[in-house]
């Protein structure tokens, strides 16, 4: 009886709620931590980032008109998903990071808890950063909050699920789309994560994820007209600098956290929520 040959995944990318092959046909050796060979993964590029950017803005009004409670269920829902497969992050984890089985499995927990986290903070950040406003006359003043729109986001080198999670969950808990450019390092957490957004209760476009060189996407991305906002928590410095720079020709919100300063098991605290909300302040008559 002969051997059974194993079924290789193929890892692709995740634009539209779909997972199309990079248009270049380009891709890229994935290695483990000791070096050893896991996969090819697609290396995405800017026609990749700009199918990604219109998939993004398609499914903006639909996703920032859902109530926050609506999208605080689906976040729960991708943590119920995630934690299903919790075995398959646990291993690639200990392949990407070489932690141990125990080390990845608490850290596969860690990503389920911090879903949950934004969840429950998805229907609340309003009251929290709303409030009616005392004025010198006969009128109400009420401030309210609004997601800012498409965010491009270069994930982070390490922590390729917590990290990752870490920086999508709060753009899409206030209503933002967003196109991510996962760990070239290891993207593999990525795609997995990919699969399990699809086969959970998120419109398709709200989240997006490139995989291959951030170098090569992410300023085209700064630059995009149709991007509103750019998180640059797993750029560089040069690269930071580069995109930052292209950001301010259109006028875009950036997030320049300090890399190097930031642990993915403290408290987030409210910070990435806020860092991505517009504040509207209406005026209307009190009336007799």
């Amino acid at each position: 009886m002969s051997e059974r040959l194993a079924v290789r995944k193929t890892y692709k990318l995740f634009i539209g709620g779909a997972f199309p092959r990079s248009e270049s046909g380009r891709s890229y050796a994935v290695t483990s931590s000791k070096g050893d060979f896991l996969a090819n993964a697609a290396k995405g590029s800017r026609k990749d980032a700009r199918d990604a950017v219109t998939a993004a803005r398609k499914a903006f009004p639909g996703w920032s008109s859902a109530t926050p409670y609506n999208r605080g269920q689906i976040l729960y829902r991708v943590a119920e998903m995630l934690e299903g497969r919790r075995a398959q992050f646990a291993a690639e984890l200990v392949d990407a990071d070489g932690v141990t089985a125990k080390k990845a499995g608490e850290l596969v927990d860690a990503a389920v808890d911090r879903l949950v986290w934004y969840a429950g903070w998805s229907d609340k950040i309003g009251a929290i950063r709303g409030a009616a406003n005392p004025v010198a006359g006969p009128y109400f003043n009420l401030s309210t909050v609004e997601p800012t729109g498409v965010v491009a986001v270069i994930a982070p080198p390490m922590g390729p699920l917590l990290g990752l999670v870490s920086v999508i969950a709060p753009v899409i808990a206030t209503g933002n789309t967003c196109v991510v450019v996962a760990s070239e390092r290891a993207p593999l957490p990525s795609i997995t994560l990919a699969e399990v957004l699809a086969t959970s209760d998120l419109p398709g476009g709200v989240v997006n994820i490139l995989t291959g060189s951030a170098g090569e996407i992410a300023p085209w991305l700064a630059g995009h007209m149709d991007v509103n906002a750019i998180d640059l928590t797993g750029a560089d410095e040069d690269l930071a600098v580069r995109c930052e720079e292209l950001a301010a020709e259109n006028l875009k919100r950036v997030l320049r956290p300090p890399l190097d300063r930031i642990d993915w098991l403290a408290d987030p605290g409210m910070d990435r929520m806020t860092s991505f909300l517009e504040t509207k302040t209406v005026w209307h008559p009190i009336g007799v």
